[in-house]
């Protein structure tokens, strides 16, 4: 499946060649030009690609209030912009981008930064399924942006599930890779938790797959 990208750049000969170069990579690519348009577009989006000056004002000052939101603040982010001294640079990455990218660039340069960007953000801790972020390192959940209170075993099980999404577990899969394998329960304590997830999430997050189990999906209408 293409990674996404969102491209935030006013000048139109440097789009269209970031989405030239991006596509020819195997990205799929949204292209905005304010820090506006970027807002209202976040949604399946996997990595950015920001510009510093733009006509709504500052891509810094935007990335610092994406870094404050639940259900996008942790979206890497690369900066491509013609501000090269190390001050700006250091101001850059302090603000939250992940990488910084001096223009010109090199096309072959700025896809391996994107995707070096994208396995260490896949490696993290840190889970997004729809409107679901589950926070691993910082043991918290949010839902539609609004935290959510679990017990340790809920917040496991809803860990677990979004660390793996789409992927169906039978009952006795997710006693063994979330209770442990010493667990002396039946396999109606998964049904009891997924019960009290759903009254918590949006119950179409988690579906029973009959004969098999529960997987964890976003809905359709949250794409």
């Amino acid at each position: 499946m293409s990674s996404r990208v969102l491209i935030v750049e006013d000048d139109m000969a440097v789009r269209e060649l970031l989405a030239f170069h991006l596509s020819q990579a195997g990205f799929e690519v949204s292209e905005v030009t304010t820090t506006a348009q970027a807002s209202e577009n976040l949604a399946g989006i996997d990595i950015i690609v920001l510009d510093w000056m733009l006509p709504d004002g500052s891509g810094v000052e935007w990335l610092q209030r994406l870094r404050m939101q639940l259900a996008h603040g942790h979206l890497p982010v690369l900066m491509l912009t013609a501000r090269a001294s190390e001050v700006d640079k250091v101001e850059g990455l302090e603000a939250g981008a992940d990488d910084y990218l001096v223009k010109p660039f090199s096309a072959a340069e700025l896809v391996a930064r994107l995707r070096a960007l994208l396995r260490r953000s896949h490696s993290s801790k840190l889970h997004q399924v729809g409107e679901l972020l589950i926070d691993e390192e910082q043991y918290a959940a949010s839902f539609r942006q609004k935290p959510l209170t679990l017990t340790r075993r809920e917040f496991e099980l809803i860990a677990f599930l979004a660390a793996h999404p789409g992927r169906v577990f039978s009952r006795s899969e997710l006693l063994d890779r979330v209770w442990g394998e010493d667990f002396l329960g039946t396999e109606r304590t998964v049904d009891q938790h997924i019960a009290q997830l759903r009254a918590q999430i949006d119950a179409d997050y988690f579906e029973t797959v009959r004969g098999r189990g529960y997987r964890l999906i976003a809905p359709e209408d949250d794409h």
